[in-house]
């Protein structure tokens, strides 16, 4: 039972060289990506986590790259969670370093090459001086449309329907009035549409707390690759794999 689950996730084989594609037949329109795996492949590679993280980091630089050129125009990364407060203070801090640095050095190329990018989570627990540089870098690249890249950072998917109840509550909305596509203006992604494909590094099976009222009819891609060594060929695979998908959305085909 448990290997027919494991080979619903198992890639297809795809072509080796994915250097000259460019898009796909019908590319998911909004993909995330839980990266999962920087600190294992730094212990794989006899490197400190904060290298992996650093890796991981990289390796998003080329990803952005590659969702342009495959066609994606939105993609969610799952970037720090809420429950990630846990972890030792010096790799939390170190994370936080990475991201301010991040947002130091790629900021100006971000911009040119038409990211705009947003925030899902709450800001409150960051230092005010990062705060203020990531209000800078939504609303500066705030106009651009090649690619929407939400950072979901200090993000929990049980905290954001939390949020979302409570300011329905603040509004005086009615019981009555309440649907999902009201709630889904409450969420941090309003306006959005809600995620096609949700891929996870590393090989978990689990969506820890990632997107749970957004992803509820999104596609999985699982695949045991670290993050830092996910690449364009496993993304095309991934995407390709989309492509095949049979999506009914809780019916059938006819």
């Amino acid at each position: 039972m448990l290997d027919t689950i494991r080979d619903k996730f198992r890639p297809t084989p795809q072509p080796k060289n994915t250097d000259d594609v460019v898009g796909l037949p019908n590319p998911p329109y909004h993909v995330g990506i839980i990266m999962d795996g920087n600190g294992r492949w730094a212990k794989a590679n006899n490197k400190t986590r904060f290298q992996g993280h650093r890796a991981g980091t990289e390796n998003l630089r080329r990803i952005l790259t590659d969702s342009v050129d495959f066609g994606v125009k939105m993609l969610t990364i799952y970037a720090f969670s809420t429950e990630n407060w846990t972890r030792p203070p010096r790799e939390v801090k170190g994370l936080m370093k990475i991201l301010e640095m991040v947002i130091d050095r790629e900021l100006e190329e971000l911009h040119q090459n038409g990211v705009r990018l947003r925030h899902l989570g709450q800001l409150n627990r960051l230092d005010p001086a990062l705060q203020q540089k990531i209000l800078h870098a939504l609303d500066y690249t705030k106009n651009n449309e090649d690619l929407i890249v939400n950072v979901a950072f200090n993000y929990g998917g049980r905290n954001e329907i939390i949020e979302a109840v409570q300011k329905l509550i603040n509004d005086n909305v009615t019981s009555e009035a309440v649907t999902e596509a009201l709630l889904s203006d409450y969420m941090y992604t309003a306006g959005s549409p809600d995620p096609d494909l949700i891929i996870r590094t590393s090989g978990e099976f689990r969506t820890s707390n990632f997107l749970i009222w957004q992803a509820a009819y999104a596609e999985y891609y699982i695949t045991p690759t670290y993050w830092p060594d996910f690449d364009r060929e496993e993304y095309y695979r991934a995407l390709s794999e989309f492509c095949n998908r049979d999506r009914r959305y809780g019916g059938r085909n006819k």
